[in-house]
């Protein structure tokens, strides 16, 4: 059995920096990421309440406008973060920001399914960068091993979105007629609003280096700025072009870089397949069970998964960063995601049927964090950046996967069994290919098989 070496004890210094970059710094960049996680799937909460019948959408139709969303993300996300790097991480976050709200502002007015699909398309065009950018500004402030613990409380807002926004866009949606609007409509409205708020307020309230920063001590400006120039260095060979050439060769040869973009991909299959079509099915209910829900009832039930999901995602974190990062943080909820998730869908009652599926949730997104601590424990540097966007990439082509083919599959077999099962068969398929990279390393006594994720080769 072999032992990981226990960092040592942090300074006074340490503690007081990284504590008020967390209470500074990550709140609001979580909070961009709440309201971008909100206008990105407001439209699954506006289908079964009024746009599906007002745009005369059938489950493909809506599969695919909820998935083309990916499409601009994708052609536009390397431009954009390298515009980032031009223009820095703080204006162009704002950027993004005031884009994103004005294309989602404009989904108030949307008459038909093209509309729907153009608007779709630009808000991901719009969106382009930000989850890579606000990862990239985080990792700007705080080093490697503080890192895990902060992106926990960030992705906390992916969960906290449907917790909050959807007993918020059920509230929306209850205003029918203000304005002269159908209440998607001025859901559409009201949840776009706070991103152009926002964007404004970020241009003036972040800051992109900690040297920068007037609310640190000079020491801990200091202790910050040594440590992130500290790990650059590392990162920097003394001919960094050819470096990089070399570095984004060795990223997109390596199987590693594959396997996880794949298991990234099941994992982003199984979030969006829940977030666009989870309120259709709690719809559904009302024919297979003879409920009946308000749209504040089905706003509250759709959320109901996400509390224990944030719960369970602080504690899985907080278990990986004091343990270290086995397979089985991440394998094994993959593992649980993928059973679970068809297995919703043979429950007898409303309640059975949304306890499974907070069990799928809570899987989900205990991996998520604890995966994206993975990739910079093998690559650096250029490799880093470019194995990253690859794995980002393949989560973003799940995205538009997931909405479409759930869509697609619900027209063709009259429900959601079949397309519950795909999402399950693709959890399990991550949970398979994570094992197979925990076996990718030397024998040897010097690599035994409990050792944390970091060591495998």
């Amino acid at each position: 059995m072999g032992a990981t070496a226990l960092p040592s004890a942090p300074s006074a210094v340490e503690r007081s920096a990284i504590k008020k970059v967390s209470i500074r710094l990550v709140p609001f960049v979580a909070l961009m990421f709440f309201v971008n996680y909100l206008d990105r799937t407001a439209v699954s909460f506006a289908e079964p309440n009024g746009m599906g019948t007002d745009l005369a959408l059938t489950a493909a139709q809506f599969g695919f406008a909820s998935g083309v969303f990916f499409i601009g993300y994708i052609i536009l996300e390397v431009p954009s973060n390298m515009a980032l790097h031009r223009f820095g991480a703080r204006r162009w976050l704002a950027r993004i920001m005031v884009t994103w709200g004005i294309v989602s502002l404009l989904f108030t007015w949307v008459q038909n399914s093209e509309q729907l699909y153009v608007l779709r398309f630009l808000l991901g065009v719009a969106e382009a960068g930000f989850f890579p950018g606000a990862i990239l500004f985080l990792s700007q402030w705080v080093p490697t091993r503080h890192r895990t613990k902060v992106l926990a409380l960030f992705y906390l807002a992916q969960p906290l979105t449907t917790v909050f926004g959807a007993p918020l866009a059920g509230w929306l949606i209850g205003h029918h007629g203000l304005f002269g609007l159908e209440g998607w409509r001025v859901m559409f409205l009201f949840v776009s609003i706070p991103a152009i708020l926002l964007g404004v307020v970020a241009w003036f309230y972040l800051i992109d280096r900690p040297a920068d920063a007037t609310w640190l001590s000079t020491a801990e400006k200091e202790w910050l700025t040594g440590e992130l120039a500290a790990e650059n260095a590392t990162k920097t060979g003394s001919s960094e072009r050819d470096h990089g050439r070399e570095a984004l060769k060795e990223a997109f040869r390596s199987g590693r870089v594959w396997i996880l973009a794949m298991v990234y991909f099941g994992f982003i299959y199984g979030l969006y397949a829940l977030a666009f079509f989870l309120p259709t099915i709690i719809e559904g209910f009302q024919e297979s069970f003879g409920t009946s829900f308000s749209v504040m009832d089905k706003a509250l039930i759709t959320a109901i998964p996400y509390l224990p999901a944030a719960v369970v995602l602080f504690f899985w974190s907080r278990n990986a960063t004091r343990h270290g990062t086995r397979t089985w943080h991440v394998a094994g909820p993959a593992v649980v995601g993928g059973i679970s998730i068809p297995l919703a869908l043979y429950m007898d009652s409303p309640a059975a049927t949304i306890s499974v599926i907070t069990v799928t949730a809570c899987a989900i997104f205990a991996a998520l964090p604890v995966f994206w601590s993975i990739p910079s424990r093998f690559l650096t540097g250029a490799a880093a950046a470019a194995g990253i966007a690859l794995i980002n990439t393949a989560g973003n082509v799940a995205g538009f996967a997931a909405g479409y083919v759930t869509g697609w599959l619900k027209d063709f077999s009259g429900g959601y069994t079949l397309s519950m099962f795909v999402v399950g068969g693709f959890m399990l398929l991550s949970a398979a290919l994570m094992a197979a990279l925990s076996r990718r390393r030397p024998a040897g006594p010097s690599h035994p098989t409990d050792q944390p994720l970091l060591e495998v080769h």
